[in-house]
């Protein structure tokens, strides 16, 4: 497997140095209106788009170099549409995303189409997209902080396989003009993607096969199966002027680890009605 230049994934942020420097994590890392990523991780991504880099492609096994960069640019092109896209965030139909698909995906093109049209449970457009009620919530600043990496191989002669995992970070303002709060909210997504060579398979130029993916959504509401991330905003108790503690019976959970295992079952979403422990 061909790799992207190495980066830190939790590295510091998961140090005791930085616990001690930072006691009051619900302060440390508070957003605002002015500073959206104050006190968290997400201060040291990159932003949008700039944060998908793509290793230098290269020829590997049967798969030339141009394949490869195809195959690279099309899983890229992937991800900003279904993570980074304004309309896609508000909700619109993710109709780029669609047509990257190759249509002998039958079956997955299906299922997204139904959650799209029909969300639920079984249906569940958010293990590919990342979508937020534009009745509720919109996306302040215009900015989304990513990190992540990406890695590709030869899985078979003509096939090439890349390797994404990247986290999105959103933050977010009540669509109520007045409103002066902010959250965040931390989406994790792997995806494998393939690309068959059109010379060798019977597939359409310029698109890709969906392999694999899953999902870990940090800081949305647990019981809305709508196909919208519902992001919780903080509570503050007025004689105190802390935070209330939502509660919730998962376990307590660190959105920014990106060390943390999501596992191999294919389409799901890992976002338990847990605690997080920042965003």
């Amino acid at each position: 497997m061909a790799a992207a230049v190495p980066l830190p994934e939790t590295a510091y942020w998961l140090t005791p140095e930085f616990n001690r420097l930072n006691k009051d994590t619900t302060a440390a890392a508070a957003a605002t209106l002015d500073h959206h990523f104050a006190g968290s991780p997400a201060e040291e991504y990159a932003d949008g788009a700039a944060g998908i880099v793509m290793p230098e492609a290269a020829a590997v096994g049967e798969s030339s170099k141009e394949q490869v960069a195809s195959a690279l640019k099309l899983t890229k092109d992937f991800l900003v549409d279904a993570n980074l896209d304004p309309a896609t965030l508000r909700g619109e139909r993710p109709a780029a995303v669609l047509e990257l698909i190759e249509p002998g995906q039958e079956q997955l093109i299906a299922k997204v189409k139904a959650g799209l049209d029909k969300p639920g449970k079984e249906n569940d457009p958010l293990t590919l997209f990342s979508r937020f009620d534009p009745n509720q919530v919109r996306v302040v600043g215009g900015t989304v902080k990513t990190r992540g990496r990406m890695t590709f191989a030869e899985r078979k002669a003509g096939v090439v396989a890349v390797h994404a995992d990247y986290t999105f970070v959103y933050p977010l303002t009540k669509k109520d003009k007045g409103s002066r709060q902010v959250a965040r909210t931390i989406v994790r997504r792997i995806v494998d993607t393939e690309v068959f060579d059109p010379a060798r398979f019977r597939v359409v130029p310029g698109k890709l096969s969906v392999r694999h993916h899953v999902v870990d959504i940090g800081n949305t509401t647990c019981d809305a199966d709508d196909g919208f991330i519902h992001p919780a905003f903080p509570k503050v108790k007025r004689h105190h002027g802390k935070q209330d503690e939502t509660d919730r019976s998962g376990p307590s959970v660190d959105p920014y680890d990106r060390d943390r295992d999501l596992g191999e079952r294919d389409g799901t979403r890992h976002d338990e009605c847990g605690r997080v422990t920042r965003t």
